[in-house]
């Protein structure tokens, strides 16, 4: 066999090994389905547009897993921080998207390290967003700074 005519592997993305859009359309909806209810959550979330949340959200992470790049060719760069820096997110709101998400992951049937994987990053992008903390209250010790 010449060296030309020998394939190279492919390389499989972390969006194929985890079964592709079904898998990412399965924790999106779950996830929805537990913030549409939620007392904390659903005030954030456009009333009248939860199909396109979902979507948006569903398109990220199937960008950032090596899916298609749906998102950025219809909302351009992510800028996910200034995209969420109108909400209020504290501690409450991060455990209450945590929990939802946490709940949609378990459904997944992921391989340990798959779930490990996609539960580190979900994590880290939650922490990411956060920007009120408990000390951020009016006359809270940070006005003193």
């Amino acid at each position: 066999m010449s060296e030309t005519s020998r394939s190279l592997p492919s390389a499989r993305t972390f969006y194929d090994e985890v079964g592709g859009a079904p898998t990412f359309a399965r924790l999106v909806a779950r996830f929805y389905d537990g913030v549409r209810r939620d007392p904390v959550l659903a005030p954030l979330y456009p009333q009248d547009d939860w199909d396109g949340a979902e979507t948006r959200l569903r398109s990220f992470l199937e960008q950032y897993w090596g899916g298609p790049t749906t998102y950025s060719q219809q909302r351009g760069h992510p800028r996910l921080r200034m995209r969420h820096a109108p909400f209020a997110i504290g501690p409450e709101q991060r455990d209450a998207w945590l929990a939802h998400m946490r709940a949609a992951v378990d459904t997944l049937e992921l391989s340990p390290e798959q779930e490990a994987t996609l539960w580190g990053y979900l994590e880290m992008a939650a922490r990411s967003m956060q920007n009120r903390w408990p000390d951020d209250a009016p006359g809270g010790l940070s006005a003193l700074r």
